[in-house]
Parts: C-alpha cells; sequence; structure tokens
C-alpha cells in the first residue's frame, strides 16, 4: 500500500503516518524489514525513523543500508516517536522493557512483534496501557508478508489507523481481537516461511539426485512453488480440488503422494505447527530455554 505524500488531490486523507516518528527497538532483521517497507512504500522518509540499537556494528550496517539513524540507548531512541515498535528478541525483552518503563508518554502507542509476549505481560513490562502486539513474518522484506495483530482495548480508532498503515506497507495484516490469535500466527505463518524453506530445500536436493544441476533444480522449485501459490489464489479453489487436477490414477503425482502419505508428511507438518505454538507460549511465559515437550 503506498502512502501518497505529494500531489493529493483535494478532499483526500492524509496518511496515518504523515509527519509521524517511529522508533524500533531492537534492530534485527524483522525491525530492518519493517524500516525498509515504510521508506519502499513511501509510507515515510528516513528522517522519520530511528532506532535504539546497542551493537555499533550493527548501527553502522543500518546507516549504510538504509541511512537509519540510530543510537545505542532505547529510551533515547523512543523518547520523541509516536509508534515504538518492540523488536528485540523474546530472550533480551525484559532488558528492553526496563530500559522503556516508565518513560514513555501516555499517548506513545508501543506495537510489539516480540514473539509469545503477551499484552498484559508488556503493559506490566512497560507501565504503560496503549500496547498493540502483532507477529509479522520475513516475506515481508520485499513486501508480501503476513502480519497478525491485536490490539489492547485502550487503543483508540486513530492509534490503530497508525499501526495498520504500518504493517500493510509490508503486506497482509490482519486484525484480531483475540491474542491467542496472535501465538497462532507465530506458528503458521510467522515460521511458516522456514516450513516452505526446508521443502524447497528437500525439492532442490532431489532434484540434484536425480541428475539436475543444483542451479536448474532451483530455477525448477522456485518457479513451481510461485507458480502453484499464485495458481491457488488466481482459482480460489480449495487445495485438495487443486492436488486431485494433476492427480491422474496410477500416474507419477499418485505414486509421490502415495509415498509422502505414507511417510506421515500432514502429522509431521502437523505436529510441528503445534511445537511452534507451544514454544510461542513458553517464550510468553518468560522462558527463554522451553519446557518439557509432551511431543
Amino acid at each position: 500500500m503506498r502512502a501518497e505524500f505529494a500531489g493529493r488531490p483535494v478532499g483526500q486523507q492524509p496518511s496515518p503516518l504523515s509527519g509521524k516518528r517511529i522508533a524500533f527497538i531492537g534492530c534485527g532483521v524483522m525491525a530492518e524489514a519493517m524500516a525498509a517497507a515504510l521508506l519502499r512504500t513511501g509510507s515515510v522518509s528516513v528522517h522519520q525513523l530511528t532506532g535504539g540499537e546497542p551493537n555499533a556494528r550493527r548501527r553502522q550496517e543500518l546507516v549504510a543500508r538504509l541511512g537509519l539513524e540510530t543510537v545505542p540507548d532505547n529510551a533515547a531512541a523512543a523518547s520523541e516517536a509516536d509508534l515504538v515498535v518492540l523488536s528485540v528478541k523474546p530472550q533480551t525483552l525484559d532488558a528492553a522493557m526496563r530500559d522503556l518503563a516508565g518513560r514513555l508518554r501516555a499517548e506513545q502507542v508501543v506495537l510489539s512483534i516480540v514473539a509469545g509476549a503477551t499484552i498484559e505481560r508488556l503493559q506490566s513490562g512497560l507501565r504503560h496501557e496503549r500496547v498493540v502486539r502483532s507477529m509479522p513474518n520475513t516475506p515481508a522484506q520485499i513486501g508480501y508478508g503476513a502480519t497478525v495483530w491485536c490490539p489492547a482495548p485502550v487503543v483508540t480508532a486513530e492509534d490503530e489507523r497508525l499501526v495498520r498503515t504500518v504493517l500493510e506497507a509490508m503486506g497482509l495484516a490482519i486484525r484480531v481481537d483475540n491474542e491467542d490469535f496472535v501465538d497462532m500466527a507465530t506458528a503458521l505463518s510467522g515460521t511458516g516461511p522456514a516450513y516452505v524453506f526446508l521443502i524447497m530445500e528437500a525439492l532442490i536436493d532431489a532434484g540434484v539426485h536425480l541428475g539436475f544441476s543444483r542451479s536448474v533444480a532451483e530455477q525448477l522449485v522456485q518457479q513451481t512453488i510461485l507458480g502453484s501459490v499464485l495458481f491457488a489464489q488466481e482459482t480460489g479453489k480449495h487445495p485438495a480440488e487443486l492436488r486431485n487436477m494433476v492427480t491422474t490414477p496410477g500416474g507419477t503425482s499418485a505414486a509421490a503422494l502415495y509415498e509422502m502419505e505414507r511417510g506421515g508428511l500432514r502429522t509431521v507438518i502437523a505436529r510441528a505447527v503445534w511445537a511452534a505454538y507451544r514454544r510461542a507460549k513458553e517464550l510468553g511465559a518468560g522462558k527463554p530455554n522451553g519446557g518439557p515437550s509432551d511431543l
């Protein structure tokens, strides 16, 4: 979604991001993806962004890549922001919240992308009420992300417009009222690219085993997955129907699918998603090293 700041027709509403400042607390991969998406779509200028990042080398990288101003102090980074994006790793969340606790103004909005961190935990740790919890994924880096987000009850409609505009710069953004759906999204779409990349890797390796060069195998697999997704979106058909369209009785697809079903592919994927969901809950409960698995 592109926000237009110049030549806006008379009567058109200004962007919710017009004149707003955004601070990223923790400038890892996802924070960089969000900043890059906002800049790529023209939603903001680089002068509207700042970051809090203790690692000097990382600060230099962000200046070189995006021109993003960063400082080592989290409280200083957040001090002038309208929207504070909490983008630290779950294991360092408590330290980041201690840096900001009691230092945020009442009108500032906090948008968290920290896996598992509940709204209640964020409000308590930050001593701040206007919190939105979300879970984006890595394709946000190229504008094809999927984000599920949930606001605290005190978040205003204006706050929500601000958050929605930021998240839609990265791709699809779905608002939910029950924050448990954010944990579900962490397991399904947030972690989902890792599942797809593993399947891609396995297919490429199988192609090389058949005799293709790795370069050709990669091209074939990437185009096959891309084309399949676009075809599914274009037709709107259920995946089972699409699968049946390419499965001739006694044919190659039938033989391949038989082996996948016999190997328990569906069960493995389901168990993987449930494991990710439980891990998100553990992180939310402040268990950085996890707990015993019942898988």
